[in-house]
């Protein structure tokens, strides 16, 4: 097994869209298909963390998959990052996030399930 800090995950995790507004916002969003199991790793091109509950992975070819996790994550809106550890090269809805936190040095926090990625289309 191993940990992966993908950059691009970490880094829109930090800037999501509308902060100013409502940090804990989350758009409207329209499924398009069914649920999946798991996306590809290197598919992942930004994560965006909307709150404790639901995260917006933007993958190729400009597509969303939205995660809503069975429970809050403690402090995942708050922070907006989290690692992953994965054998696979792909993630999975079994697979556990861990929320990272930045300060005073990067150090773990709660560590939290995902779900089903469903492929939506986010309303702005």
């Amino acid at each position: 097994m191993r940990i992966l800090f993908p950059a691009a995950l970490a880094i829109a995790a930090l800037a999501a869209p509308g902060a100013a507004r409502d940090r804990n916002a989350v758009p409207a969003a329209t499924p398009t298909g069914e649920a999946r199991t798991c996306i590809p790793i290197t598919s992942i091109r930004e994560s965006n963390v909307r709150n404790d509950r639901v995260i917006d992975f933007r993958v190729a070819g400009n597509k969303y998959y939205r995660v809503t996790l069975d429970q809050p994550c403690p402090q995942l809106g708050m922070e907006r990052r989290f690692s992953y550890a994965t054998s696979l090269n792909q993630l999975c809805a079994q697979d556990i996030i861990t929320v990272l936190y930045a300060s005073p040095a990067l150090m773990r926090g709660a560590s939290c399930g995902l779900a089903p990625f469903q492929p939506v289309t986010i309303t702005r």
